[in-house]
């Protein structure tokens, strides 16, 4: 950026408006909607069996606490010792004696090399984070359950106090203040009122420049029409690219904790496009945003009123006998329920199943399991009671904190420390775009699957019906990713695992998003294959072949070969279902948050 020069009459300009700005703040604050503050954090009681278990640990062998201390005060004499020696211009005898991790953008500026100020600064900050790292993992009178939850807490807390994340230890923020003349402090403070103001008073950063995309404008752009809605979703199908489409169709069940696009962002990494044009006759489920008015929607609503209409709807305007199927993430957790209880009643109208990082297992439930206690699940309980659902505010909070540092605190110095306006990133905009939850379906998919992990004990219900995983015997491709920290990919593969059916496991590399969003001509991430049942998910990995490149194309081959024979493609809508609207429909749209 080009450096403007100093006018110290721009400078009191700006920070009058500073001014004019703080008093909107301190009214959109004032405003805060009200909050339970059980939602905010764990309770108490983890605080204290932490406190115990490191009292203990002092009891047992204070030999540990004092080397521990010991060599935490020698790397901070280091430390500071290391600083004078940069204050005397002798930092190039002697080799910084910490260094942060590869790949933290935090610290990329080159003062936090050569500054005195601010290389001890970060050190510091550096030395205590892995003291408390390593005073957390070395707890022992802990159970695993709450050890899990003490550490993730910790790492927050650990995050939170990064020099970065403050104006005075931030030289990025500093020199971007002096060569603005404060310009870029307005602007931060504008893009922070506006949040607040945007949120009832409550944080949420703004990932993406919210003007760079329209839902049907330049995202979610695949021609296609509704040709089904329901009260709990609208039914796209979406136009063929080919003059002829494989027999059977396929139905795609998303998550309805964000919308169905993240299948349909830009062109080039569209699954739903991608699928489309390798000859299937696609269909997508868009689910409604639900208000108070779905009080009492559950899951065994989202089966009878959203999976198993879809799949009605399909062969009807199809012709079809039987349709393929993929589910992702809560939608995979659907697809599984469903063909559980399509089992149990002799109907076997799905042919196949895919699945993308589901979850049926749910002890091991990655980083999200933290929340889910009872500390939590009471004051959610309590929320979604009052107000009929669990506002997307909290589901999207929630998930941002499962990578802090990502997608909190650095687009949070961006926007208000720099005064940068959000980036024009697709996938980010898709992720603001969450959806609320019925409160009856909230309850049940946190006590009874993830708290009580029901399903993968057979001990969930449907319409008196109990949903034995085992009985699902069909051709199942399924998969995950390795650095998924929604649905780890040992317990996604290890969930799936029980059903009868003849397999297909695939390990993308990447995370719970990018490993599926990943399509061939980003030639990005690749991915591992083994067609062993994943019961022992370390050795499977080991016996698996890794393959370059996206899983996308192996994945077309197995469906191609489970599809039956070419037919002349299909045109959206039937004589019973004729098109109701284009794609992406209305659903999708509505109650967008702005």
């Amino acid at each position: 950026m080009e450096k403007s020069a100093y006018d110290p009459q721009v400078l009191k300009a700006n920070l009058d408006e500073l001014e004019d700005l703080t008093v909107r703040l301190v009214k959109a604050i004032a405003n805060r909607r009200e909050s339970d503050p059980a939602m905010q954090g764990p309770g108490y009681n983890l605080y204290a069996k932490a406190a115990a278990a490191y009292y203990a640990e002092m009891m047992a062998h204070p030999e540990r606490i004092i080397e521990q201390q010991v060599q935490f005060w020698r790397k901070s004499l280091e430390n500071f010792s290391h600083a004078q020696k940069l204050l005397g211009d002798e930092g190039g005898k002697d080799e910084d004696p910490v260094k942060p991790p590869p790949g933290d953008r935090r610290f990329k500026n080159p003062l936090w090399e050569s500054n005195p100020y601010f290389n001890f600064v970060r050190d510091q900050y550096l030395l205590s984070s892995d003291m408390i790292d390593q005073t957390v993992a070395d707890l022992e009178e802990i159970d695993d359950k709450d050890k899990k939850r003490v550490q993730f807490f910790a790492r927050q807390m650990v995050d939170l106090f990064s020099p970065s994340n403050f104006f005075g230890t931030n030289p990025d923020a500093l020199e971007k203040a002096l060569e603005t003349n404060g310009q870029s402090l307005v602007d931060g403070l504008a893009n922070l009122v506006r949040d607040l103001e945007a949120n009832d008073g409550e944080l949420s950063v703004t990932l993406a420049d919210p003007k760079a995309f329209e839902v049907g404008g330049n995202i979610a752009t695949s021609p296609g029409e509704v040709v089904f809605r329901n009260r709990m979703f609208e039914l796209i199908q979406y136009a063929p690219a080919t003059q002829e489409v494989y027999k059977t169709p396929l139905v795609i069940f998303p998550p309805w904790i964000n919308k169905f696009y993240i299948l349909d962002l830009k062109e080039k990494n569209s699954f739903i496009r991608y699928a489309v044009s390798q000859g299937y006759t696609v269909f997508v489920v868009s689910w409604v945003n639900p208000d108070e008015n779905y009080r009492d929607v559950g899951i065994d609503t989202y089966v009878k009123e959203g999976a198993l209409a879809a799949v009605e709807a399909v062969l009807e305007i199809t012709g079809s006998r039987k349709v393929n199927a993929i589910g992702y993430c809560i939608g995979g957790t659907l697809l599984t329920i469903t063909l559980a209880l399509m089992a149990a009643r002799g109907d076997d109208r799905i042919k196949s199943a895919t699945f993308f990082t589901t979850l049926t297992d749910f002890a091991e439930a990655g980083d999200l399991g933290v929340f889910i206690d009872a500390d939590f699940l009471a004051a959610i309980e309590h929320e979604v009671d009052k107000r009929g659902f669990l506002d997307s505010f909290y589901m999207s909070k929630t998930f941002s904190y499962l990578r802090a540092n990502d997608l909190v605190y650095g687009p949070a110095v961006r926007s208000y420390m720099m005064g940068e306006a959000p980036p024009a990133f697709d996938l980010l905009f898709w992720n603001g775009d969450s959806t609320n939850l019925p409160a009856r379906m909230a309850k049940e998919y946190l006590r009874h699957l993830y708290a009580e992990n029901e399903l993968i004990r057979g001990k969930f219900t449907i319409d008196d019906t109990v949903i034995d995983m085992t009985r699902i015997d069909l051709p199942v491709y399924a998969v995950a990713t390795e650095a998924d920290h929604i649905a780890p990919w040992k317990s996604s593969f290890t969930g799936l695992s029980k059903t009868s059916g003849e397999k297909q496991m695939v390990l993308s590399e990447s995370g719970h998003i990018a490993g599926i969003v990943n399509p061939p001509e980003a030639g990005k991430y690749g991915y591992w294959l083994n067609e062993a049942p994943c019961e022992a998910p370390d050795q499977w990995q080991k016996a698996a072949e890794h393959h370059d490149g996206s899983w996308w194309p192996h994945w077309s081959q197995w469906l191609s070969e489970r599809s039956g024979k070419m037919v002349p493609a299909r045109q959206p809508g039937s004589n019973t279902y004729p098109p109701l609207a284009p794609a992406p429909g209305t659903y999708v749209v509505a109650a967008r948050k702005k």
